[in-house]
């Protein structure tokens, strides 16, 4: 039942529950005045009871705390209140990428090519960042994401773009061979469309098998669908990532197509040697063609596309929720405010703007489409 108070905190809206962790929006009550949002992920009570997931999950969250940049959620709070282990993260008011292409295809509205660009450039530094991250000695901390999905890549409503839930995928990974695991092993195994085919087959893996998940999620967002489906033949998405076979994607008349081909090429390379050796060197050649192709784009302008194209609505909602929590801290009662109902802009407006749009109306309407296919089996 929400709000509900829990710790410091005051949980008041469900973001979701996945197989690990169920998700809030929180307020902190500050010690000496004062708040502010958060979302509090809760581990879920059988694993947090498994010494061996708690150890995992607790190492991995202290070197994930060490994380501070611009491209890349902070950690503020790992603890255990209630008999439940959690961690308290940085709030990013906007959508993870899964929903934003859901909200894109529902609204019938298109994203500009440059903007899916943007975010996988900006996804690419924070990457960069945290694969060089040292401890207080100098030794490199040695992070590896393990889970670049869209899911886990969060944009905002300021047009900020920031990877999520660094060191909870090796958790995952640890659950995935635990016998408290087999009731979420679906859901885990969900996250194989993104694995690299060496983390597939249970090797070792490095900084590049992010660059390998950041690739399938360019290609995905310039194909317009699923590089992995679970109804692609006879292999699961498991077997599939082991493979690691690339689809062709369509021509879509992408400016300079060529030139990204050959980004995707060696970002999707099998072979981890032919592969960018770092995230830093993809970004520079994602960089260099989007200079190339005259595919500009900026922060703030990606954020007031979503807040006048997506926003309004959620973020409406949201205050009010805010309110109301503050209002019953005084003691008030709990009372929402209803949220006008706000209609989402034509496409075909977007489309008439740029007529690079077209292509992105198309490509991103097929890719959501393809993600609600494959929650809904």
């Amino acid at each position: 039942m929400l709000p509900r108070s829990f710790g410091p905190y005051v949980l008041f809206d469900s973001i979701g529950k996945g197989g690990m962790a169920e998700a809030y929006l929180a307020r902190q009550k500050m010690q000496l005045g004062g708040t502010r949002l958060c979302v509090i992920k809760q581990i879920l009570p059988n694993l947090a009871a498994d010494p061996q997931f708690s150890d995992m999950f607790i190492h991995e969250a202290k070197l994930a705390a060490r994380l501070s940049h611009a491209n890349v959620v902070e950690v503020v709070h790992l603890g255990s209140e209630d008999g439940r282990l959690f961690i308290a993260m940085e709030y990013v008011e906007g959508f993870d990428l899964n929903d934003l292409l859901r909200r894109c295809w529902r609204a019938k509205v298109a994203l500009p090519l440059e903007f899916s660009l943007y975010i996988v450039a900006e996804v690419l530094r924070g990457l960069d960042y945290a694969h060089r991250r040292k401890d207080e000695t100098g030794n490199p901390l040695g992070l590896v994401h393990r889970d670049v999905s869209p899911s886990n890549l969060l944009v905002s409503f300021e047009g900020e773009v920031k990877v999520c839930d660094f060191g909870i995928a090796r958790a995952n990974d640890e659950i995935c061979a635990a016998p408290v695991a087999l009731e979420f092993d679906e859901a885990l195994r969900g996250k194989a469309g993104y694995m690299s085919p060496e983390h597939a087959r249970g090797e070792a893996v490095d900084a590049r098998a992010d660059v390998f998940a950041a690739g399938i999620v360019l290609w995905e967002l310039v194909a317009g669908r699923r590089m992995y489906t679970r109804g692609d033949g006879a292999y699961s998405l498991l077997e599939q990532a082991r493979r690691a076979v690339v689809p062709e994607f369509v021509s879509r008349g992408i400016p300079e197509e060529q030139a990204l081909r050959a980004i995707l090429g060696k970002a999707l390379a099998v072979d981890r040697e032919r592969r960018y050796p770092s995230a830093a060197a993809m970004l520079r050649e994602l960089e260099a063609y989007l200079a190339r192709a005259k595919l500009r784009a900026s922060g703030p302008a990606l954020g007031q596309w979503l807040m006048r194209t997506l926003g309004e609505e959620i973020v409406a909602r949201r205050r009010s929720r805010e309110r109301a929590v503050g209002a019953l801290e005084k003691g008030a009662p709990l009372v929402m405010e209803p949220i006008a109902q706000v209609k989402p802009a034509r496409a075909t407006r977007a489309v008439r703007a740029k007529p690079r749009l077209a292509f992105a109306a198309v490509a991103l309407a097929t890719l959501a489409a393809t993600l609600l296919a494959n929650v809904a089996r």
